[in-house]
């Protein structure tokens, strides 16, 4: 079957910094939706029209993958208000409740980076924004889209989340 929107892609990747340093293996194929919201926009132009064993070497800037960093996305809050226990890598949707930094994305998830005594150090940049990336993917099967999977533009899957911040120790998906 030929890659093309809605369709469903089960994929295999490594995934670099510029310096060919590897920031992810996804060794077992993992299925995602193509022409919705699974896959980055660059590598669904590089998939298209492709079919199951084709091969590529993806290179990714910035605004084709996790954006531009962004300091104005980092703030400090105070640490009294944040739960008892807390660790660096911890997520929050939005600024916790008794932040005081003006101007904040509400819709941001916030990434703990740095833990002091009397504040905290929150970080809205996905952990790979700023960077450059190599994208070394392999399609090893094209199927058709249940309907499910094409009204929600998305693979129904639990745990895996390609877009989403990761924790500070662990891979992307």
């Amino acid at each position: 079957m030929i890659i093309a929107a809605p369709c469903v892609v089960s994929l295999t990747w490594t995934m670099a910094d510029a310096q060919g340093e590897t920031l992810d293996e996804l060794t077992d194929p993992v299925e995602f939706f193509f022409g919705g919201d699974d896959l980055l926009p660059k590598l669904e132009e590089v998939l298209q029209g492709q079919e199951a064993g084709f091969e590529a070497v993806v290179r990714l800037e910035p605004e084709q993958a996790f954006g531009d960093y962004d300091k104005n996305l980092v703030c400090f809050e105070s640490r009294s208000i944040f739960p008892e226990y807390i660790e660096v890598g911890m997520h929050f949707d939005g600024l916790p409740e008794g932040s005081v930094t003006p101007g904040m994305r509400p819709d941001a998830i916030y990434r703990i980076s740095e833990i002091y005594p009397e504040h905290v150090v929150l970080d809205g940049n996905h952990e790979l924004a700023g960077l450059s990336l190599q994208l070394a993917v392999q399609v090893v099967a094209v199927r058709a889209a249940t309907d499910e999977e094409i009204e929600a533009a998305s693979v129904l899957q639990d745990g895996l989340e390609v877009v989403m911040p990761p924790a500070a120790s662990d891979q992307i998906h």
